[in-house]
């Protein structure tokens, strides 16, 4: 502003200086406006302390895990809720209407809130595609073009949130609410209906930015006071001599990481306690100390996503990591060609510093913003007081719409590693001691010996995760695995592809199906089982449920109102 007020005061000085221009050869070329100190003009980097390069990151970031989420549900969501599933969704709210007098009021929607409610139940597959569809399609927009307004993202929350509520325990788990809670973020960082990357009167507000921050900062907490408090090996730094190899769904590189020497398992110890305790506290101490705690989390999810199947959850926690960094240290990831977005939010920058007058709707704006920052301050009042408390419980909400949760993970550790094996057999005689029995591997949990551990992640096996947890139970408390040992019995297609293999394609399905239970552990790299090819070494315990037929489950299935199992 100083040199075009010099130009103005003195303007013959200024024609001399066009003349003098034009005269060395250099006719045509555009002047060079100042438009402000220098390096804060058309071409300088952003400066610190705005987010809308941080709005791009974080709204891709969001739209992709929605993406991978939702590719989840329509891939499995038939075979586990819908119509035949294991757990059919129809049957929940049935139950669910007719605790509540057969209403569907208020208390049924605050139950299970889901606008399932309100769709068709007569075709609950084509309904639960339906959702998994539009919510692909609406993710996918937002991932590819990085646009998003408040309508968008509360489509892709609504959708997910009537998914989980109607999921039962296949959506039981904490990155469930801990999306939705990232996705309600989302929603507010957004304009209402404008749908561009910069929309010019909508700036991303500090206190959704702070939201984010507050997220990560309780799902590092909680996992690191869980932890502390809960399983005796993380105080005594052992945890990590069995995690590896008893974690859910472990994958290639778990198997070398399992044989690490102890001293290698206490530092990683005391790696996480530090990253889960300490770091989270970063937050507060200024710009500088933000992005430090921002790149640990995001490095420190990384090395958990290299080292296990944890579905989305660890890309998932980088989320909210992201908004750590502001525009100054986020715009090394923006192409800087003229015109670009790095450019247009320096512009934008600039105009912001020169005091613009902004329009009502920017008021209005702020009043919400402010309302919001109140509603997550209240709903965080149970969450606090339940992180003081020493009897601390992990991955629960306390209201039903999931706005702000609790978190933690591995709070107690496994210290051997239990499998349920399902065989079939096409004997008569399941006693017989001449039976052969035929296993059924899953698609990613351990079985086969020979099978090289699975690496999906962020993808996310739903049925090997609860065969999981079932190995550590028992079938009476997992009924759900006598109505998969029946539809396998009846060789049902749709619940055949949740398997990687059935020992009894193209012939007749087997007669009897049991589970067995075994001990697993990891074969040691280099020695006898390994040369072999094994990757895991099993001893048998002993029966997990004693042999089944279908007509044999007739009465089970009756008296839960299920369908019956037919052979396609």
């Amino acid at each position: 502003m100083l040199a075009a007020g010099s130009d103005m005061a003195a303007p013959s000085a200024a024609l001399r200086q066009r003349r003098a221009a034009a005269g060395d050869g250099t006719r045509g070329a555009p002047e060079r406006v100042v438009a402000g100190p220098a390096g804060s003009g058309v071409g300088s980097p952003p400066s610190p302390g705005t987010f809308w390069l941080t709005r791009i990151v974080l709204l891709r970031s969001i739209a992709l895990l929605y993406f991978v989420a939702f590719l989840v549900a329509y891939h499995q969501n038939k075979q586990l809720i819908g119509e035949k599933g294991l757990l059919p969704c129809k049957l929940y709210l049935q139950n669910v209407k007719k605790y509540f007098k057969g209403k569907i009021n208020l208390d049924a929607l605050s139950y299970a809130p889901t606008i399932i409610w309100f769709l068709d139940w007569s075709d609950m597959d084509s309904t639960l595609d339906c959702l998994s569809l539009l919510g692909l399609a609406t993710s996918a927009f937002v991932l590819i073009t990085g646009c998003a307004n408040m309508v968008l993202m509360s489509v892709l929350w609504v959708l997910y949130l009537s998914l989980v509520n109607v999921g039962q325990i296949w959506y039981s788990f904490g990155w469930e609410s801990q999306l939705l809670e990232t996705g309600f973020l989302g929603i507010f960082l957004c304009p209402l209906w404008t749908l561009s990357r910069l929309p010019r009167h909508t700036p991303p507000s500090s206190i959704v930015i702070w939201g984010f921050r507050w997220l990560i900062f309780r799902i590092m907490l909680g996992a690191g006071l869980i932890k502390i408090r809960g399983d005796r090996c993380w105080r005594e730094l052992t945890c990590m001599d069995y995690h590896y190899e008893t974690q859910p769904v472990p994958n290639p590189i778990a198997y070398f990481m399992h044989r690490s020497p102890w001293w290698f398992h206490q530092f990683e110890t005391l790696v996480n306690h530090f990253i889960e305790l300490v770091v989270p506290f970063f937050l507060f101490l200024g710009r500088q100390m933000c992005i430090v705690h921002g790149l640990l989390q995001i490095l420190f999810q990384v090395l958990l996503i290299i080292s296990g199947n944890l579905s989305f959850l660890n890309w998932l926690t980088i989320v909210p990591s992201i908004a750590c960094f502001d525009d100054g240290s986020l715009g090394f990831l923006f192409s800087s060609r003229r015109g670009g977005v790095k450019e247009r939010v320096a512009e934008m920058q600039l105009k912001e510093a020169a005091g613009e007058q902004l329009p009502l709707g920017c008021y209005v704006r702020r009043v919400v913003n402010i309302s919001f920052g109140l509603l997550i301050a209240y709903l965080s009042i149970p969450v606090v007081l339940n992180l003081l408390n020493s009897r601390q419980v992990m991955n629960t909400s306390f209201n039903p719409l999931r706005i702000v949760n609790t978190y933690g993970a591995f709070g107690s550790i496994t210290k051997e590693r239990t499998e349920v094996v399902l065989q079939g057999t096409s004997s008569l005689d399941p006693n017989d001691p001449a039976a052969v029995w035929e296993e059924y591997d899953f698609k990613c949990k351990p079985g086969d010996l020979k099978r090289r551990p699975c690496f999906i992640t962020p993808y996310h096996y739903r049925l090997d995760w609860l065969m999981w947890f079932a190995a550590f139970q028992t079938y009476e408390q997992n009924e759900w695995i006598i109505h998969l040992a029946g539809k396998l019995l009846a060789q049902e297609e749709e619940t055949l592809s949740l398997m990687a293999t059935n020992p009894f394609a193209g012939r007749a399905p087997p007669r009897w199906i049991r589970g067995e239970h075994f001990k697993y552990k990891f074969s040691r790299p280099g020695g006898k089982h390994a040369s072999e090819g094994r990757w895991w070494i099993r001893k048998r315990i002993g029966p997990y449920f004693p042999p089944v037929n279908l007509q044999g489950l007739k009465k089970f299935y009756e008296d839960r109102n299920w369908p019956y199992p037919v052979r396609d």
